[in-house]
């Protein structure tokens, strides 16, 4: 179970895995999760609480199983210091998780992920909308021409998608997760980097990095050529 992976992407892998369920057996399983944890809001899908991480199983794991095993590593993971970071910054644990997974699908290196996040308080506490393109992407669903479900680039039409999700049109955070964040990125949630940085983008020379701004005029600076 990969970092930053929606719950459909999981799926995908379940006919590679040895197991004998099928993908879409997976995704209903975790849209109602038969033992929901106390963590998860009611009607709330397992979305952002699927731990990453390597599991070996037997062949005979049902679908429900698998979820029930997952939900249970986020829970494992889910100490009282996280929680205290996450209440430090007024968020409860829905709300946490929806901002790390958001994290998750904008960093490339797992040292990034606190400034990142520091940009996204600062951002939240002055009431601008994230305007984050993962989040565009999460709504837009998968895209059958790329066979993706990350769509990249976006469009200027896809920046007016209409939805809850879009954060160019949406301030505040989305409805919920939009991929299944790891560990670096909740503690990263709980314990942000501290900066007046309001901007960032990737680095031009491909090594994943960002460079970041405090003004909308240094983030246009670090356009590429």
């Amino acid at each position: 179970v990969f970092p930053g992976g929606r719950l459909e992407e999981i799926a995908a892998s379940i006919p590679t895995s040895g197991l004998e369920f099928t993908p879409a057996e997976f995704i209903k399983a975790a849209s109602t999760p038969l033992v929901p944890p106390d963590f998860l809001p009611d009607g709330a899908s397992a979305e952002g609480f699927l731990s990453p991480g390597v599991y070996t199983l037997p062949r005979t794991t049902s679908a429900d199983q698998l979820v029930y095993l997952l939900l249970q590593n986020f829970s494992m993971r889910l100490t009282p210091e996280l929680q205290a970071g996450f209440q430090e910054h007024q968020l409860n644990l829905y709300q946490a998780v929806t901002l790390a997974s958001i994290i998750q699908r904008e960093a490339m290196v797992d040292t990034e992920m606190p400034l990142i996040a520091s940009v996204f308080y600062n951002r939240l506490a002055l009431g601008m909308p994230l305007q984050t393109d993962p989040t565009i992407q999460y709504a837009l669903g998968y895209n059958p021409e790329k066979k993706t479900w990350w769509t990249s680039p976006l469009t200027a039409d896809d920046l007016q998608f209409d939805s809850l999700y879009n954060t160019y049109l949406q301030k505040g955070l989305p409805p919920g997760p939009i991929s299944n964040p790891s560990l670096a990125a909740l503690e990263a949630v709980a314990h942000p980097a501290t900066s007046s940085y309001l901007y960032f983008q990737a680095r031009c020379d491909g090594s994943g990095l960002h460079n970041f701004a405090e003004t909308f005029e240094q983030h246009q600076q670090n356009n590429c050529p």
